[in-house]
């Protein structure tokens, strides 16, 4: 068993450096929801410190929502604001020496792209042009991962230890999708239960929705988010609990590297 425990960072919020020691990779933000040039240089730097996987984590331009609200943007659009916010990051990290392995869409650009294949497809597209060897990293069973594969990018199927999953029923299947924040108990600040629902994916590629029934889940990496009340508290307890299963932890590499 091994998976790569991810964070989303970089966003002025929670304290990464308490966060990231337990972590295989973080999720930069890079203009768009979130980040600066100060911050993303500093989040380069201690990814580089503390030998995690650094990524870009570009969202809907939007930092009044936080990245959170759905914007009525073109797929040309996405892709332009998604290039631009990953070229942004590369840029910097290419001046610390450092190379990228990853992306990682935020918030509502992430959700959206779950389930609208052209915006998932242009997400991939402004991917391609910046690095194709850069992983790809989407929602378990979304277009998100059907547009990496169809643009010959690696991808990494996700799944979170401190959301909690609603079902939605696509193409005559009934797949896991994330409760939306709006809604009671989207989060999971408990500890036992996020790393209960880590373990249950890991070990039975199942996760239980909200309402309590079992769907196939998959994933590669499990995120977690530094916004997420106690969540470096949560970080130390999930890899704590993962190590004692057993369950072995990665980090992302660049397709070049493999």
């Amino acid at each position: 068993m091994e998976i790569i425990l991810n964070c989303d960072c970089g966003e002025g919020i929670g304290d990464d450096a308490l966060i990231l020691p337990h972590a295989g990779a973080a999720n930069i933000a890079c203009g768009g929801h979130a980040g600066d040039e100060a911050t993303m240089r500093e989040t380069l730097r201690l990814c580089q410190q503390l030998g995690v996987s650094p990524g870009a984590h570009p969202g809907y331009p939007d930092r009044a929502n936080f990245g959170r609200a759905v914007l009525p943007l073109k797929p040309d659009e996405i892709e332009a604001t998604v290039h631009e916010q990953i070229t942004t990051l590369a840029h910097i990290a290419q001046d610390e020496g450092i190379a990228l392995t990853h992306v990682k869409p935020h918030g509502a650009l992430y959700n959206h792209a779950a389930t609208h294949t052209d915006s998932a497809n242009a997400i991939a597209r402004a991917v391609v042009a910046v690095d194709p060897n850069l992983v790809f990293v989407g929602l378990a069973g979304s277009a998100l991962i059907e547009a990496g594969r169809a643009h010959g990018l690696r991808v990494a199927a996700e799944a979170f230890a401190d959301r909690a999953y609603d079902v939605e029923t696509r193409r005559s299947a009934s797949l896991p999708v994330l409760r939306n924040r709006s809604l009671p108990g989207a989060l999971i600040e408990d500890d036992a239960q996020a790393l209960a629902q880590a373990l249950r994916i890991i070990q039975d590629q199942q996760v239980i929705t909200y309402d309590g029934q079992r769907l196939p889940l998959e994933a590669d990496t499990i995120c977690l988010h530094s916004d997420t009340p106690g969540a470096a508290r949560q970080a130390a307890f999930l890899r704590a609990g993962l190590e004692a299963a057993g369950v072995a932890l990665s980090r992302f590499h660049r397709h070049e590297q493999l």
